[in-house]
């Protein structure tokens, strides 16, 4: 469903994925309360229209809904045509939409989704270790994180290139997170390998990614030096740091940074977060209002610069 909005060539345009819930929610409504208007994206419908509908009862009528499946080629085609034929241009991308590359075993008590109540007096590794102890990874759950996470992320970021590059000041903010740093690798040739943007290709995190899969298949992805615990997702969105540094340099016309919003109360984390979406969502903004002259391809940690390491 597209809204009628007039819209001049000085208006800033943003695409947020995965704007139907969670950060990028918040993410879309604090966009259109700094004036901006707001391409909301999300693979349900009638989420998604409702969400606008809630954006706008705030106040911010430039927003609107563009149904998007970033694991599906035709879903991405279509939003870059309406993108093309609408606007001609798009100023700020931020890649939020994801998923946990787990299957999520339900609380016998809880359920899928805990209350506040469930985390009371748990520190954030106390609820992270409630999560794995909750949860299973399958090569198909692992297989399918990468495709979103990585690929899904990838192919939308690739499809709407030239339009930020008809931006006078077009931005990239992928949405990363502290489970992507390189630290959590412990081989050190593969980290070393994906720090290295000097002289790593994305050819070569094709094949890295294929390696990790044949590894997790064989059960021996932590033998190899793979990330232990929600391995797919870690692996995943080291891949996604890896790759916006490497882009970041090729596209210096851009602005291009990774931005972990910090451990948020969201589905992907079960409600088990320190963070209120709002206060994720802020941290990611923030990376996505930089100035002009503002960093690129940098990891940003809760809003401040930090290392990808």
């Amino acid at each position: 469903m597209e809204g009628a909005i007039p819209i001049s060539w000085n208006t800033r345009i943003a695409v947020v994925t995965g704007g139907s819930k969670g950060i990028g929610l918040e993410v879309c409504k604090q966009l259109a309360g700094s004036g901006i208007t707001v391409v909301l994206t999300a693979r349900d419908e009638t989420r998604g229209t409702a969400a606008v509908e809630q954006i706008v009862r705030l106040g911010h009528s430039d927003v609107i809904f563009h149904q998007l499946d970033i694991t599906d080629a035709l879903s991405i085609a279509r939003l870059t045509d309406f993108l093309k034929a609408r606007f001609g241009k798009l100023d700020i991308l931020v890649n939020n939409a994801a998923t946990d590359g787990i299957e999520q075993v339900l609380d016998p008590v809880y359920g899928s989704i805990p209350g506040d109540e469930k985390f009371d007096g748990m520190d954030a590794y106390q609820r992270i270790d409630w999560m794995w102890a909750n949860c299973r990874e399958t090569y198909e759950t692992a297989k399918q994180g990468l495709q979103t996470n990585y690929y899904g992320t990838k192919r939308v970021t690739e499809a709407l290139l030239p339009l930020l590059q008809s931006s006078s000041d077009g931005r990239i903010v992928n949405v990363s997170s502290n489970f992507g740093l390189l630290s959590l690798f412990r081989n050190e040739e593969l980290k070393q390998e994906l720090n290295d943007v000097e002289r790593l290709t994305e050819e070569r995190l094709d094949e890295l990614l294929a390696i990790f899969l044949q590894d997790f298949e064989a059960g021996a992805a932590e033998a190899r030096g793979w990330p232990a615990e929600f391995s797919a997702y870690k692996v995943a969105k080291a891949a996604m740091n890896a790759y916006s540094r490497i882009l970041a340099k090729r596209h210096p016309e851009l602005r291009l940074n990774c931005a972990h919003p910090g451990y948020v109360r969201t589905d992907i984390t079960r409600n088990s977060g320190i963070l209120t979406p709002e206060e994720g969502a802020r941290n990611v903004v923030k990376v996505a209002l930089l100035p002009e002259d503002g960093p690129t391809g940098v990891y940003f940690h809760e809003g401040q610069e930090a290392s990808f390491v």
